[in-house]
């Protein structure tokens, strides 16, 4: 699988909104980065974030409801379809996703397929093959769940370009302890 030439993603800020307490970290979008192959585009991904240390990976749609994690960040790669994905809860921010794109979404961020369940397959990963948790904006989530975001530390590579680009530098300049 072929990665195009870096170009700086497009950085989506959320704000806790009460329910979802999203993060200060930005939400990072690589559009179209990805020149999948023909054959086994997940594998393809797959490997591509399990080489920049982004593991425990998946293979499947979207959740149709919003939901969130708290003990890790997560990377969403498109290998097939496109759709809507609504970030930060009903009042965030909707973006087109499609085959070919990667999503990072820091712990704490709301996340939710606008569309159907099958619109989209995507691989997900986590840095260091974390386990991740379920939460829904739920009451008696938080604060337990702002806790467990607080706590979870910055991934040391992105999970497309590694130690050189993206992630490691933007976070990092965008990083409040």
């Amino acid at each position: 699988m072929d990665i195009k030439e870096y170009t700086e993603p497009q950085l989506y800020f959320l704000k806790d909104n009460g329910i979802f307490p999203n993060s200060s970290l930005p939400v990072l979008y690589y559009r179209n980065v990805l020149d999948l192959p023909f054959l086994l585009p997940a594998e393809a991904i797959k490997n591509l974030f399990a080489k920049n240390n982004w593991t425990n990976s998946w293979r499947s749609g979207i959740f149709t409801y919003h939901h969130y994690h708290s003990i890790t960040h997560e990377v969403l790669g498109i290998c097939k379809g496109r759709t809507q994905i609504i970030l930060g809860g009903d009042d965030g921010i909707t973006l087109d996703i499609e085959e070919g794109d990667v999503l990072i979404i820091p712990a704490g961020v709301a996340h939710k397929n606008a569309g159907q369940p099958d619109d989209v397959v995507c691989v997900g990963g986590y840095p260091d093959g974390k386990d991740y948790d379920m939460n829904y904006g739920n009451d008696g989530e938080r604060p337990l769940t702002d806790e467990n975001i607080r706590g979870v530390p910055l991934p040391e590579t992105d999970p497309v370009y590694g130690k050189k680009n993206g992630l490691p530098k933007i976070w990092k300049q965008q990083y409040v302890t």
